[in-house]
Parts: structure tokens; sequence; C-alpha cells
């Protein structure tokens, strides 16, 4: 059997980890990773390790050499703002990748996406484009969209670019995510329902994204510009897995409700008050960006990829929880540490 080299960068964080972890139980597949310290590598990880910085362009001019497939997801992410460092450390970088796909004979390339990118209007379309503009409240978000467009360009230039739109991060090895985010925020009674809590929150362990990403890079038949969402099993609605935290960990239910249109503004006025106060916004325009409805399910994924995922959404909250008691003494701040 031939062997496939797969490249997945961020292989420390929550989804290169989960990557790593399925590809090395796979037949013909010689899983490398990339990271910025191979220290934080998952301990069964006894791969090759390509430790370097994205930013770097001698790193990167040697970084594809010998791969096949590339599983993107290096990310500096935030959950609303720092809008240069957006830029400079998670879309510039990203790019510059992509434009070394020519120069290598890499064949498939796969990038981390999610199901927001295009909500509320396109999301339950995996193909579907996402709308910048709309997304200008979200540098993060606005800039996976950004690379999206950049890979439909691509896509016909010798290598397949695919996108897959992931749901809402849960499990163990977690990173930024609505639920570390929420869990906070619950306890200070002051978060609303948005619109009664009725919209879907599409809550996927690492464990099915990693799944995805496996079957992704070994899937046959992909050409050109392909998306695909990667949600759970089922999708819960925010009032079921509200109800969960409630019942399972006694966090508080919100106790009143607001519309999407009043969210909005309401959530900007915590984001312009940021500079005044010595915390965090309680809320902000990314976060009920989460909140919107996406309609997202798995089935071009089952009939293209043969993505059947397994991990129940209260057993991916789990898992988190359980990790955030031992490990999370202080809220998780709203962005990523800005790298030197």
């Amino acid at each position: 059997m031939e062997t496939t080299n797969i490249l997945v960068t961020g292989a420390n964080g929550f989804v290169g980890s989960h990557i790593l972890e399925t590809l090395i139980n796979r037949d013909g597949v010689n899983a490398i990773a990339a990271c910025r310290d191979r220290k934080k590598l998952i301990p069964a990880f006894n791969g090759e390790i390509r430790e370097g910085d994205l930013r770097d362009k001698t790193y990167l001019g040697t970084l594809l050499d010998g791969i096949d497939v590339v599983c993107h997801a290096a990310a500096w992410t935030s959950a609303w703002g720092y809008r240069d460092e957006s830029e400079r450390l998670f879309f510039q970088p990203s790019k510059a990748l992509m434009e070394q796909l020519p120069k290598s004979r890499v064949s498939r390339f796969i990038f981390l996406s999610s199901t927001s990118v295009a909500a509320p209007d396109a999301s339950s379309d995996p193909m579907g484009r996402a709308d910048e503009n709309r997304l200008t409240l979200w540098p993060h978000m606005r800039n996976v969209a950004r690379l999206e467009n950049i890979m439909r360009d691509r896509a016909n230039r010798g290598c397949t670019m695919i996108s897959l739109r992931t749901g809402l991060f849960a499990g163990r090895r977690y990173g930024i995510g609505l639920l570390s985010l929420l869990v906070p925020r619950l306890k200070t009674h002051l978060v609303p329902w948005v619109r009664g809590g009725n919209t879907g929150m599409p809550v996927i362990a690492g464990e099915d994204i990693g799944e995805a990403f496996a079957l992704t890079a070994t899937a046959e038949g992909l050409e050109g510009y392909q998306g695909f969402n990667i949600v759970g099993p089922t999708v819960p609605t925010a009032r079921e897995v509200i109800g969960f935290l409630n019942e399972a960990y006694q966090l508080p239910k919100p106790h009143f409700s607001v519309p999407f249109t009043i969210a909005y503004p309401f959530a900007h006025s915590m984001e312009l008050l940021d500079p005044i106060v010595p915390w965090e916004p309680l809320v902000t325009r990314s976060i009920i960006h989460l909140l919107e409805e996406t309609g997202a399910n798995n089935t071009h994924a089952t009939e293209q990829l043969g993505y059947q995922p397994k991990i129940h959404w209260k057993e991916a909250i789990r898992m988190q929880m359980d990790e955030m008691a031992a490990r999370q003494k202080t809220p998780m701040k709203m962005h990523k540490p800005i790298p030197s």
C-alpha cells in the first residue's frame, strides 16, 4: 500500500491534536506534525515533527517538501476584536501557506472552517459563500471567510481545496470556544436567552473533528473546491445545552429572553465599554453570531466522506467540564496568547 504523507499544521492545538490522534491509527498514512513547540504535542505521537512558525519564510519554504495532503488547523483566534493581530497571525500566514502549494506536490488542502461562517443565511449549504461584509463584526471569522474564498479561486490549479465547516468545539484539550466562554458568564446571572434559546448549538467533540479530517484526507473522488458541514450525531438547541449545564453542573439558566435585534446592539455596547473597564465584555457580537441558527447537518459529509460522528454532545460537554474543573482556575481569555 502506498503511504500518504499528511501534514497537520497547528498540531499543538485542539483540532490539530485530535487530527494527529486519529491519523496515527490509520494504515497507509504517515502523519507529520507542524507546530511551534514540540513539547506540547500529544504523548502518543512519535512521528516526524516540523517545528517552526508559519510567519517564517525560510520555514515555510521547505515545510511542504514531500507532503501529499495538508490539514491546516493552525490558527490564532480571538472571540472578538483584535483585527490587526488576526490579520498578522492568522490570515497572512495561512495565505502564504496556500501560495506554497503550486511549488509542492500537495494534491489536497483541507482547511478548518466553521458552520457559523455563513450564518444565518447560507450555513445549511456547506458550499454556500459567506458574506465577508456581514462578518466585519468579528475579524477572525471574516478572515475564515476570506480564506475560503481564496481557496475557491485556487481550486483549479492542480490542488483540491476543501473547507470543513465544523460545529462548536467541546471536549478534551479544549481551546477557545463557546462553552469555555459561556460557563463563567452564566454564573453572573446576567446572560439572557437569545430568541428563547431555540436556535441550534452544533456542539462537536474533538474526536469527531479528527475523524472528519482523516476521512477527508483519504477519500477518493474529491476535486476542485469542496465544502462540508461537520457536526455531532445530533444538534441540540441552546436551551437544551444550557438546561443540561444547569441540571448536571448547577449553572444558572438565563432569567429573561431577547431577540437578535436587541442582542446585537447590546453586545456592541459591551464591546465599546471594554477600553474603560478592567474586565472583558460580558457578551460580544461574535458570541451572539455563534447563537444564530446554522441548520447544519452531516448529510453531504456522510454521503461523500463516510463521516458518521459517534460522540453525543452531552459526552463532549462532560469531557470539557471535567478538564475545566481540573485546570481552569480563572475565566478563559477571549483570545489566544499573542506570540512573540
